[in-house]
């Protein structure tokens, strides 16, 4: 059989052919097949980016799976002509609900030729567009037919850097989609007239559960007007602006309609350096018994800010990640953060990254490791720490036993960085016994001898464990050849760094 050939696995509802590097030969061979596969309900041709230019040859025979619900043509290199051949095809398909067509950069300036084949009674739920070029006049063909999409709960045209020049067509159409759950428009080129103009939508989406508007630089200060409208979205679950220069003004207008979004449980507001002081008003207005993940790295929080977070930890009883890497007001006041901890938290993803911490700071997370308030923990991020001493590393390791649930372990070096690990790598090995679910552990710049990569293996086969260390280490060399460095077990030529 065709997908066997392929080894794939063949379900009569089902049928999985991403990244097998399917050729033209191959899609007339499929077409074949379409005629005994009548219950199929799912075809993922995805990231197959030879057969480009050969659609046709396919859509015409998508009259025999009438019962297809989801169709995946991601990175495939189509082309016009292949994006024309879909859209004729869509009456064959009439219970298509999900249709994923991102990275395919030659749609862009051509998407009318898929729109203008919708028809009344559409039943797509999920569209994908990710990084397609999509130009102003796709914007506004799409605006034009998102009447003819009732059913619309999932709208992704991030990575389009050009879509804001239609923004204002397509906005005026979105407001018809009141069923619509997801809208992503990261990296869209959005400006602060871009914020306000989207913003005008909102209240009539009051379905709206995610809203992804991140990595548009430029819309910083668009935030502060279009804030009375984000409070209409009282549904929402998850908001991620990270990357979008807001200001303090932004933040000033987010926290008044804070308290509008009390369905909210994730925040992302990383990589915005102009918002650490007014994140101290933030926190309290956010519904905390509700929050799950919350990711602030690299807002140049102030101490005030942070104090705020700690003295509220106590009733974040549902968060599961938490990132704050990047703040430097961490270092020397972890036991602000970890000290409000009660017992069984749902925490599982605590990010440090470069945070100034100190030896004081390891020695309260050992505590609080100890003490089993991190027991489901699944991964701690403590790169880029060069402050901590070898001390606090040494005594983190020794009581690292109440990490039962650790699987990932990160304490790699800032790359400009080289030290000696041997001050703490017998506490290491001690520990490992005690960390039954570690899987990953990350020690980038930490200079180990051959001796302790082999004690490192040697833990593994005397364990029966299959924990991957992630270590480099030197080998000295004759004069005028340069070291190995080996990261693992791949060798790396490298210079050496002095």
């Amino acid at each position: 059989m065709f997908a066997q050939k392929l080894g794939k696995k063949p379900d009569s509802r089902s049928l999985s052919l991403n990244h097998c590097d399917l050729t033209a030969t191959d899609v007339v061979e499929l077409a074949t097949m379409l005629p005994f596969l009548t219950l199929l309900e799912e075809l993922d041709l995805s990231w197959n980016d030879l057969i480009g230019g050969a659609l046709k040859a396919l859509t015409f025979h998508l009259q025999h799976i009438n019962k297809l619900k989801t169709l995946k043509l991601s990175s495939c290199r189509l082309t016009a002509e292949d994006l024309t051949a879909l859209g004729e095809a869509l009456d064959y398909i009439p219970m298509l609900e999900i249709l994923y067509l991102s990275w395919n950069n030659c749609i862009g300036g051509n998407l009318h030729t898929l729109t203008h084949k919708l028809e009344v009674g559409c039943r797509v739920k999920e569209l994908h567009l990710v990084d397609c070029q999509l130009t102003a006049r796709d914007a506004k063909s799409l605006g034009e037919r998102l009447c003819l999409l009732p059913c619309l709960e999932v709208l992704d045209l991030s990575a389009n850097k050009l879509v804001a020049g239609g923004l204002e067509d397509l906005t005026q159409e979105l407001k018809n989609t009141c069923r619509l759950r997801v809208l992503r428009m990261q990296m869209c080129g959005l400006q602060q007239d871009s914020i306000c103009t989207l913003g005008n939508a909102f209240p009539f989406l009051s379905a709206l559960q995610q809203l992804d508007l991140s990595c548009n630089k430029e819309a910083g200060g668009g935030f502060k007007q279009a804030a009375a409208q984000i409070g209409h979205l009282s549904r929402m679950q998850n908001l991620d602006l990270h990357l979008c220069c807001l200001t303090e003004e932004d933040m000033e207008g987010l926290n008044q309609v804070a308290p509008s979004l009390c369905d909210l449980t994730m925040l992302d507001l990383s990589s915005n350096k102009k918002i650490g002081r007014m994140c101290q008003q933030l926190f309290p207005s956010l519904p905390l018994c509700k929050m799950k993940r919350i990711v602030l790295n690299n807002c140049n929080l102030t101490k005030a800010s942070y104090q705020s977070l700690g003295d509220l930890m106590l009733q974040l009883s549902e968060l599961e990640t938490l990132n704050l890497s990047w703040n430097k007001c961490v270092g020397g006041s972890l036991k602000l953060l970890l000290d409000p901890l009660q017992p069984n938290p749902r925490l599982q993803e605590l990010k440090l990254s470069s945070c100034n911490l100190t030896t004081e700071d390891m020695v309260h997370l050992a505590s609080v490791s100890k003490s089993g308030k991190l027991a489901s923990l699944r991964l701690l991020d403590l790169t880029y720490n060069d402050t901590v001493g070898d001390q606090g590393w040494a005594l983190f390791f020794q009581e690292v036993g109440g990490l039962q649930g650790l699987g990932e372990l990160d304490i790699s070096l800032r790359p400009s960085s080289r030290r000696d690990p041997s001050p703490w790598l017998d506490s290491l090995l001690s520990a490992l016994h005690h960390l039954p679910a570690l899987t990953d552990f990350a020690m980038q710049r930490w200079l180990l001898s051959l001796q302790d990569t082999e004690r490192l293996d040697a833990f593994n086969k005397e364990s029966k464990r299959n924990v991957r260390f992630d270590y480099c280490f030197s080998t000295p060399k004759p004069d005028g050849e340069e070291p190995v460095e080996q990261w693992g077990g791949s060798k790396i030529i490298k210079k050496r760094e002095t």
